[in-house]
């Protein structure tokens, strides 16, 4: 049997990745052979087809963080799932619980081993988690990235709730997860985008308030405005170096600043004293953990609360949808689909 991969084996580029045909693999001891159905993109898998998120990238690579399918086999020594079980699996495969171990720490579907771009991938049963009954293959592809970093940073180390309100910059697929959890759990959630159309869109998702920061450039002083002047209490800060400091300056006194992308930029010119005197806490957010994935897709599935996937294109148009996540004109999740 043959598998076909979206892989990483030459020049950088979206347009040098290459469709190939490999032999399907066999699970090993403790691992579990997947039928992948639906994969979700992010930034990261742009950054790495282009090689500036790793110059020294090891190729042959297959591209792609996020996947969910079917169990077809099973190794010896796999006590967790049988053949037919939906999954999905997790970005970090050998993060399991607690804190991230630093053996784990490069062993990221995608990028330190191969990912989800793929028909069939076998996995380490400890990677994967069962996808309940109410969410689709589509909607828990897109969450081992997006929705376990939104996860991460606003319950697992937030713990939001009603007396909290949630910064979210722009309308991908972090902030879009992010809108959801936090709408979930009661708090108060402000949006920034520079498009009014997608900010209606988020309002009808649930957010309370937005800003457009094309017209708005100064946008953390219409926060503190909408916050009475005491600011938000968490930011999901995925814009990077150029909105780090705007974000900082949003803040209340102990608010926390989850550092998750960095579209704009990796160098920002911040004032300390927007840290220090407002006791905020700022922490990087590297996804997380496959309990948080579990945790999450069951806390989605209870509330039956769905992905919003803004475009979704077979698996021989990958290049065509990396493009469109690279355009960045989606909202929410863009997902590929498989046959």
């Amino acid at each position: 049997m043959q598998a076909t991969a979206l892989r990483l084996t030459g020049d950088f580029g979206i347009d040098a990745l290459t469709h190939d045909t490999l032999e399907v693999p066999d699970p090993g001891p403790g691992e579990v052979l997947m039928r992948v159905r639906a994969a979700s993109l992010n930034q990261r898998d742009v950054m790495i087809a282009q090689g500036t998120y790793d110059p020294k990238q090891p190729r042959p690579r297959i591209l792609g963080s996020d996947g969910a399918g079917e169990v077809l086999a099973v190794g010896t020594g796999v006590d967790a799932f049988k053949p037919g079980d939906r999954v999905v699996a997790g970005f970090y495969r050998d993060w399991i619980d607690d804190d991230l171990p630093f053996a784990a720490a490069n062993n990221t579907l995608g990028g330190g081993v191969d990912g989800m771009l793929t028909t069939h991938v076998a996995l380490p049963q400890h990677a994967l988690v069962r996808i309940p009954d109410a969410l689709t293959f589509e909607d828990a592809a897109t969450l081992p990235c997006a929705g376990t970093t939104a996860w991460h940073a606003l319950i697992a180390t937030g713990n939001i709730g009603p007396q909290d309100t949630v910064l979210l910059l722009g309308t991908g697929g972090v902030s879009i997860v992010g809108l959801q959890i936090a709408k979930l759990r009661g708090a108060r959630v402000i949006v920034t985008s520079g498009s009014d159309e997608k900010l209606e869109r988020a309002k009808a998702l649930g957010a309370d308030e937005t800003i457009n920061y094309k017209t708005t450039p100064a946008w953390d002083r219409r926060v503190r405005e909408l916050t009475d002047k005491r600011g938000v209490t968490h930011v999901l800060e995925t814009g990077g170096g150029a909105t780090l400091p705007l974000s900082l300056r949003s803040c209340a006194l102990h608010a926390q600043v989850s550092v998750i992308g960095l579209i704009s930029g990796v160098e920002a010119t911040i004032d300390l004293r927007q840290i220090l005197g407002r006791n905020l806490r700022v922490q990087g957010i590297t996804v997380g953990s496959v309990a948080m994935l579990r945790q999450l897709a069951e806390t989605l599935a209870t509330a039956n609360i769905h992905a919003v996937i803004g475009q979704t294109f077979p698996f021989d148009r990958s290049m065509e949808a990396l493009k469109a996540l690279k355009a960045g004109e989606h909202f929410g999740k863009i997902v590929i689909t498989l046959p």
